[in-house]
Parts: C-alpha cells; structure tokens; sequence
C-alpha cells in the first residue's frame, strides 16, 4: 500500500505540484504552546482554543487577535492556484450566515466551497446558500466557488453556468465542472471553445469534470488528453491503492498537470455499521481522520472534498489536516484490515459488470449510491429525490428484479439482491 502510495509525481514543466512542502501552517501554534498532539483530543479542535471565529477572537482580545491555525494548501494542477487539501462539500442549504460549520471551517482556511446546480433540498439551494456566505465574508477573493452542471449538452451546460451565476450572485465561478461525466464524448471541440470564451468573459477561471462511475480510468485518461481540462474529481479511496490501472490513470492525469480532488474517500457502505465499528479509532486517530491522512499521503492528491454534515466532523477533520504526523505502520495495517473487512460492503458503481446480468432496466450503481446518501450521509429527502428521477423500470426493477446473477457478477462480493431490496424499501 505505501510503495502505491509513492507513485510518479513528476507533473508538466513550470506546475508546482502537490508534493511541494505542504505549506503547512507558520509557527503561529507554537506561539500559542499547542501542541500539534493536542489538537487531536477527542478528535476535535476543543479544548485547543481553536474553535474560535475570528471575529470571536478579536471581541475577546481588542488589541490582540490570536491567529488560528490554517489548513494546509496544495497546487491544483496546472491551474497554479493553492487550494487547502480539506474541502467543504455536501448539500449546504441553510442560510449561510446561520450555519457554523462553514464559519468554523472558513476560520481555519478551508474557503474552498463545493456546489452543484442539484445540491440542496430544492434544487439551486446550496448555490443561494454559498453565495449567501460569500456576501457575509465580504470579500469574493478570499473564497473559492466551485459549482457543477449536471447537463452536459452544450445547450445544458450554457444554461446551467448562467442559472449558477444568477444564485450564487456572483460574476464568477472559480472552477465550473461537468458533473457525473460518464461520457468523454461530451468533452467536444465545441464545449472547449465555449469554455474558453467564458474565460475569456472572467464568468469561469478553470474548467474541469466530476465523474462517479466505474469508468473513471478512461475519463483520467481523457482528462490527460485535454490541456483545458484543468482538475478532475472523481471517486478515490484508500480501498483502491492496489488497483494497477487506476494508480495509471491517475499518474497520466497528474504528470499532465490535471489537478487531482479526491471524493467518496470514506467509501462508505450501507446496512453493515458493525462491520467497521470495531476500528472507531486508530492509532491517535478516529477511522474518518485516518481514512483522510492515507488519501492525503498521496501526493498526486491536492484535495479531498468531505461531506461534514455536523459541526464536530468539521472539527474532526480539520484537527486531521492540522496534523503534521503522517499514519504509521500499525495505522496501516489497521486500515489495510478494515479495508479487506468491508471490501465486499462498498459499491464502486462499476454497473457496467452487474447490471447486464440483470434481466431488467435497473440502474444498480445509481441505485446504491442513493442509499448510502441516505444511510451513510443523513440524506434521506436527497436519496427519496433522487431515487424518483430514475426511470419508473429502474425504480420497480430494484424491488422485483432477480439479482442473484449480479451479486456472482460483483467482482467485490457486494450483496446487491440485499442492497437493492433495501433501495426500494427505504426509497421509494
């Protein structure tokens, strides 16, 4: 797993790449005597005195604003722009200025904010909510938009990036993504030439794609390819250190300066919490910090964008980033056990595999992935919807379909009959 981990890192001429000093924060937690041990107390920022906004900490100390620790940043790619290596993702839709997860996380410099034209319980919903903090922050510049178009037409997209524009009430997109590509033949000539010229408008700053399913090596590949794909999210785990071709694709995409956002990083399963509840903490770490250190050891890696749906996981992950220690030889083998305990309880969306063994239109990578949104996220208005934009055959299939030759398909054991009886149930 650690010779996995030290792959090509070697990028395009003139990119400053994501294994450069992590440009981890000053010495300001010295100033402070924090220890970095500290932070991690209860896998929280309590207790440090870190939790503080700073607006709290100048109303506190008028002549003395104590700085707070920041998260790490890294170069995305061939963008040249640093970015921290912790992301705030999920489907934000709270009034901004009410929610302290992103002021917590903003205060310690995660100002990257991850959106999509579908996220949020109404759809636009996250984009209004981080446009919302951009204008309580008061200053565009020091936050980074990124926002997706699920429609990957040329007409979808030009409609998109300008309802995106609209809610976010901004001039500007820092970084406008295909969202779910599964298909590179939506990366046309055309679409190239309309994203430079919306460059060329200072309505987008960098182009790039999202990809979910199970082709992802093919879509690094094309990433690779293409000089004006600029970053690339996709699918990425500690699971899959071992997996030749994507380890491949990833070193294609990276040495072509693409830069690299890892999600899904938990690869979270459904239905078998007692799987992996036994491995709640390991080492000094819990499993979720763990999980985070061994993708961030990968330094083809800039980022991993983390679902933090409760003010404590900001905190957890924040103390993680903070972290100078890397995960050592017991943490390995902890993870390495935990990986091979609940291989077979993760879906990869490799559909392509399972679904042609089902005599039925069911959409199984989709499917699944609904259900962790709604066991493994909290998100279960977000799962129902979603789960309802499936074509009616998929959305019956799930419930009465035989699946049995789709489990022996699985090259991971994944119980699908199970998950998808569980899918309709839960779901529908």
């Amino acid at each position: 797993m650690e010779a996995a981990v030290s792959a090509s890192t070697t990028g395009a001429e003139g990119v400053d790449r994501a294994d450069d000093p992590e440009d981890i924060v000053s010495d300001m937690t010295k100033k402070r005597g924090i220890s970095r041990r500290g932070l991690l107390r209860d896998g929280t920022l309590m207790g440090a005195g870190l939790a503080v906004a700073p607006e709290v900490a100048a109303a506190s100390k008028p002549d003395e604003v104590e700085e707070i620790p920041q998260v790490p940043r890294r170069t995305l790619g061939r963008t040249g722009k640093k970015i921290p290596i912790l992301l705030f993702g999920g489907a934000i839709d709270l009034l901004a200025k009410r929610d302290p997860r992103m002021k917590e996380a903003f205060a310690h410099g995660v100002n990257y904010l991850d959106a999509a034209a579908l996220y949020g319980d109404r759809q636009g919903s996250c984009e209004r909510a981080i446009g919302q903090f951009a204008r309580e922050v008061g200053d565009r510049e020091k936050v980074w938009i990124t926002s997706k178009s699920d429609l990957h037409d040329l007409p979808g997209f030009q409609h998109r990036l300008g309802t995106a524009l609209e809610r976010l009430g901004t001039d500007y997109i820092d970084l406008y993504f295909l969202h779910g590509l599964e298909d590179a033949a939506f990366l046309t000539p055309q679409l190239e030439e309309y994203v430079a010229a919306q460059k060329a408008a200072g309505r987008i700053r960098h182009f790039g794609f999202s990809c979910h399913s199970a082709n992802v090596v093919e879509l690094l590949h094309a990433a690779a390819e293409r000089p004006w794909v600029e970053a690339v999210m996709f699918r990425y785990n500690f699971q899959r250190y071992g997996d030749e071709e994507l380890n491949q694709a990833i070193d294609a995409a990276h040495d072509a300066g693409v830069g690299l956002i890892a999600m899904k990083t938990q690869a979270s399963s459904v239905s078998f919490k007692e799987a992996w509840e036994p491995l709640t903490g390991i080492g000094k770490w819990s499993r979720f910090q763990a999980v985070l250190k061994a993708v961030w050891a990968d330094p083809r890696i800039t980022a991993a964008v983390s679902h933090m749906d409760s003010l404590p996981k900001v905190r957890e992950n924040i103390a993680a980033a903070l972290d100078r220690g890397s995960l050592g030889a017991t943490e390995w083998d902890a993870l390495e056990r935990y990986a091979s305990a609940s291989r077979h309880l993760s879906c990869d969306g490799c559909d392509h595999l399972c679904n042609p063994a089902v005599d039925a239109p069911v959409r199984i990578g989709d499917t699944l992935r609904y259900l962790t949104y709604h066991e493994s996220y909290a998100e279960p208005e977000k799962a129902r919807r979603l789960f309802a934009l499936l074509p009616e055959g998929a959305r019956r299939g799930a419930a009465v379909a035989d699946f049995a030759a789709a489990d022996r398909a699985c090259p991971h054991g994944v119980e699908i009959s199970h998950n998808m009886r569980r899918a309709a149930e839960l779901l529908a």
